[in-house]
């Protein structure tokens, strides 16, 4: 592969229950991204549905991991050993509990966050040290359990806005492909918060 080539991973749950999750707005990105750009020729490899793409002369290899979330890194480390993409060339497109709902927040490494997803994808690269595309869903209510909330599905007070929400992440996730992770990060960190 040449280094044109980027690898957007989207972190969710397999499965129709899981469909409309909080949990799965990685899945969501990565299909709006798949309209936007036109993208053909789903298959299966390493644990997941990989979709390939062009944009602005880069392949773009898009990928939902169908291990669970918190196996995610097992189709990660194996897509970025097949396809030989730098770590700089990952992205990782999740949720976030600790970001208001809509923001999109994106960094060039980190650790979990306690986002188990993230946890297996970092202890699978051996690194923390790779791109993440997060978008926020906000805190649970009262003393409801996280992990209830984020499998719960988007209320339809938020249905609304979510698509708009997905636009502005995918324009986000195209911008890092286009432009660079510094570039992405200096147009979008924060949008979507009503304040920062």
């Amino acid at each position: 592969m040449t280094p044109d080539t980027l690898l957007l991973i989207g972190l969710g749950n397999p499965g129709r229950e899981h469909k409309d999750s909080r949990h799965n707005f990685g899945f969501m990105l990565i299909d709006r991204l798949c309209v936007r750009l036109n993208a053909r020729g789903m298959k299966m490899q390493s644990k997941a549905i990989v979709i390939t793409a062009l944009h602005e002369e880069r392949k773009l290899i898009l990928a939902k991991p169908q291990t669970y979330m918190n196996l995610s890194g097992q189709s990660v480390q194996g897509l970025a050993h097949f396809y030989k993409i730098p770590i700089a060339n990952l992205m990782v497109l999740s949720d976030d509990l600790d970001l208001p709902f809509g923001a999109i927040r994106i960094r060039a490494s980190g650790g979990p966050g306690g986002q188990r997803g993230m946890a297996s994808i970092i202890e699978r690269l051996g690194s923390k040290d790779f791109p993440r595309l997060r978008l926020g869903i906000g805190r649970p209510p009262g003393r409801m359990d996280p992990a209830d909330y984020v499998l719960q599905d988007f209320p339809r007070a938020d249905l609304k806005d979510l698509s708009e929400i997905l636009d502005r992440a995918a324009d986000a996730a195209l911008t890092f492909v286009a432009e660079g992770l510094n570039a992405a990060m200096n147009k979008f960190n924060g949008t979507g918060e009503t304040s920062e």
